[in-house]
Order: structure tokens, then sequence, then C-alpha cells
């Protein structure tokens, strides 16, 4: 018996690239279209406070997948390099994914887009079908792929594209025993210039007044993206229609499961690997869309869905802190499996969330963050970043101050409670770090990685 019924449950997880939390109707955005999120909301629990543990996506993606964070699992930044022959690097060798328990306990796997967490030409971590990006970004038109470890450039939308094989997948899991699928799409990151996306889409963005996304002021931090697309429509318009369009075939997804009358049996999770923003604070981009790194809010909480009808109730809110280093034991906690041993992993399940118990535990949680080094601690009510090794470092209301405006590191009155959030803070890495893979000893500065750190 798994996950309290007399047959396993089917997985789908769905991890779009670049979704602000901010980016999705459900999230009481009224000027962008996500009727299929909203409709998924609607069937099941949308979480208001899900953290990755890195804004970034390769260490995000790797923490989701691994549960152990970056100065454990190795992939400190986004993999510039070792994705594809020659010189190919498997990141993640070593480690144990929640997709490897799954398959050893019967689950066929299989992955439709993203992989993006080094050599996307050869199968690994349990997946038995495999159809990824050569990378994990490029054109939407006519994207590289990988066809069983050949590099091929697929005619057609990239979106559209990883959606049609993971229809094909579900046609053909369905006859078979429990699956698990990850439909990992690219959209919404760049690029977002007119001739990348589809047209009548990309238009009815013509007159949205975009006050979702304020152009401020530029940050005095602002690299990268910044300069091409702060007060540019165009660049608007292309984010809004890849996540529109993303979210169309979201909903073929959805319809196809209804159709093979999988939806009870089926657990559908939906995800973004890092939070966005789209002149918010007056940049565009994510934890490497400043320098120095930042931990702002919209870099770090993505939108987060979970759906089984009769299992998880409808229309639910929670606002329960969960970190991504949370979501492997909680998958596995749902379908009855146990964790990986030895792994030393720092998260929890918060299956009791998802089903409506009382859960006062939660109440306590304290979430943490790293990104080479800067790492963060977040309370309910505060927000400590400190920067390796000399600063500058930051400490945020976000009760009084949801924004991250007013940095208050140095006020007086406030010493002792950043001396005791510095101390949370060391000795939570203290305890979960390995030496050889602290974020702290390499020069990660957002601009990728490009091979393996402490492999010995």
């Amino acid at each position: 018996m798994q996950g309290g019924k007399t047959s396993p449950t089917n997985i789908i997880v769905i991890l779009t690239d670049d979704q602000g939390v901010w980016a999705a109707g459900c999230y009481g955005n009224p000027e962008i279209r996500t009727p299929n999120l909203d409709r998924l909301a609607a069937g099941g629990m949308r979480f208001e406070s899900f953290f990755v543990a890195t804004p970034v996506c390769s260490p995000s993606r790797a923490t989701l997948l691994t549960g152990r964070i970056p100065s454990q699992h190795g992939v400190h930044d986004w993999l510039r390099g070792g994705n594809v022959d020659p010189g190919a690097i498997r990141y993640l060798d070593g480690e144990v994914a929640y997709t490897d328990v799954l398959a050893a306990n019967g689950w066929n796997c299989g992955i439709s887009g993203k992989w993006h967490m080094g050599d996307s030409q050869r199968p690994q971590h349990g997946f038995s079908h495999w159809f990824v990006h050569q990378r994990g970004g490029g054109p939407y038109m006519n994207p590289p792929m990988v066809v069983d470890g050949r590099l091929v450039e697929i005619p057609g939308y990239v979106t559209n594209i990883i959606t049609e094989d993971a229809l094909r997948f579900l046609d053909s899991a369905a006859r078979g025993g429990p699956f698990y699928l990850s439909v990992h799409y690219t959209a919404p990151h760049s690029p977002w210039g007119r001739a990348q996306h589809l047209p009548e889409v990309f238009d009815s963005y013509a007159d949205c007044p975009f006050e979702s996304c304020p152009q401020e002021p530029r940050h005095p931090w602002a690299i990268g993206l910044t300069d091409k697309c702060l007060n540019n429509r165009e660049m608007l318009q292309g984010y809004f229609a890849a996540v529109t369009a993303m979210d169309a075939d979201v909903g073929r997804i959805l319809d196809k499961v209804d159709e093979l009358g999988l939806r009870e049996s089926t657990l559908i999770v939906f995800l973004s690997d890092n939070g966005f923003s789209c002149g918010h604070r007056g940049f565009w981009g994510k934890g490497n869309g400043t320098n120095p790194l930042n931990m702002y809010e919209r870099s770090i909480r993505v939108p987060a869905i979970f759906s089984q009808p009769g299992r998880i109730s409808a229309g639910t809110v929670a606002g329960a802190m969960v970190s991504a280093y949370d979501f492997l034991p909680t998958l596995l906690d749902y379908v009855g499996l146990p964790l990986p041993e030895n792994r030393d992993l720092p998260g929890h399940s918060f299956l009791p969330v998802l089903e409506g118990r009382d859960n006062t535990e939660r109440d306590q949680v304290v979430v943490f963050d790293e990104y080479g080094a800067v790492r963060m601690i977040r309370t309910p009510e505060w927000k400590y970043v400190h920067r390796y090794p000399s600063g500058p470092h930051e400490l945020f209301n976000l009760i009084r101050d949801p924004e991250e405006c007013e940095n208050r590191v140095e006020e007086s009155g406030l010493q002792s409670l950043v001396g005791d959030l510095r101390a949370r803070l060391d000795e939570w890495f203290r305890r979960y770090v390995i030496p050889h893979r602290d974020g702290r000893r390499f020069p990660v500065d957002g601009g990728g990685q490009d091979r393996r750190v402490g492999a010995s």
C-alpha cells in the first residue's frame, strides 16, 4: 500500500524556468492569463511561501531532485559547461535523487524538457524515458534537443515540442504500472523578442498596461538583462506570452490525464525553479540579476501548486513556509517510500500540510538559502542576508517592508537580533555543509559553472 491508497500514486511534476510568483492569475495577477494554472490551484493547494534553495536554475533543480543544498551536492551556479559531448559532466554523480528511489520501487520515470544538470545525452537517475534540451535555455523556435542520445534541432515552438513528448509518454505509461513524469519547460526564460514567440499570443498583450510589472528606477546593483529589458514593452510582452503559451500546454496535460482516467490516482505538482523580477525593484532577473548576488523575495519565492482529488482539499491556500529541500522528503512520504540513507538531508516532509492535518511544528520553520558566498536566513518576520567575507549584509522586516527597501542591518536597536540570526545561520550551515563543497570556497558570481567541484 502506497500513500494511503491500494495502488501506487502516479506523479507529474511540471517545472518552469524563471517564473516569478507574481506571474500567475491564481497568485493575484489580473493581467497575465493563466487559466490552467488557476484551474489546477482551484482543484488543489496553492502555497504562498514556497522558497527555492538558490535563486538560479541548476542548483535549485539539483536541490529539488536530491533534497540537498548546493554545499552538499556541489552545483553552485547555472551550468555553463559540461552539458553535451565532448566533455559532458555528470554533476550529480554519487547523489541519490527521488527518481532513483521511485524507479527502484517500480515507477516508470520519464522526463520531457530541461535537464541542465550536466550530461544531457545519457539517461540517469532512474529515468528510462529521456527527451531533454541539450543545454538549458536558448531559442524558443527550433530548439536544440536530445533524441536517443543524438543532438538534433526540432522544428517548432519549444514549449509545444516538450508537451507533445510528455503526452506521448503519458499515453504509453498509462498502460503499465505507476509512473513519474517531469515536464520541464524552458518558459518563461529569455529570449523574449517578438520573433521568439507565437504571434497570436505575443500580440494579445499589445494593449496590456503591465501594471503588475512596474519599471522602477534602476537598482544600483542591476546588471545583465536590465540594460536591454528595463522599460522595454517588447520584453514584457514576450515574458507574458511565454507564460500564457506554457499555461495552454499545462491545460493539454491536465486534459490528457482526465482523458486517460488517471486524475484521482495522480499527484500533479506545479513549480518554478526560481523567482524573477521584470522591472520590480529596478532590475530584470533573479539572484544573479544584481552584483552582488541577491536574495530578494521575488528571486527566491516561487509558485507552487499540489493537486490530487480526494487527497488534497480543493481550493486551499497554505501559508506554511516550505523549501525546495523539503520537496524530496515530502514526495517520498506522499507515496509511502523511505528516504535514501546516509544523505544528511536538511529538509522535512510537509505532507501534513498537504493533507490538512495539524502541523504546528511548521510554525517554527526557518528557511535557509545559499548562492556561493551569499547566505540567507528567513523567519516569518525577518530576513538576514550575509555575504562572505565582508558584506554588504542586509536585514529586512518583511512584515513592515515587504518590498525590502529598508536595510536595517546597521540599526543600533537591532544588533542583538542580527547577532542571533547570524548565529543561527552559521550553525545551520555548519551542520549540513560538506567542507570540500562549501560554496564560500568557490568564485560563484552568477556567470555560470563549467566544472564539477569537490569530486574528490
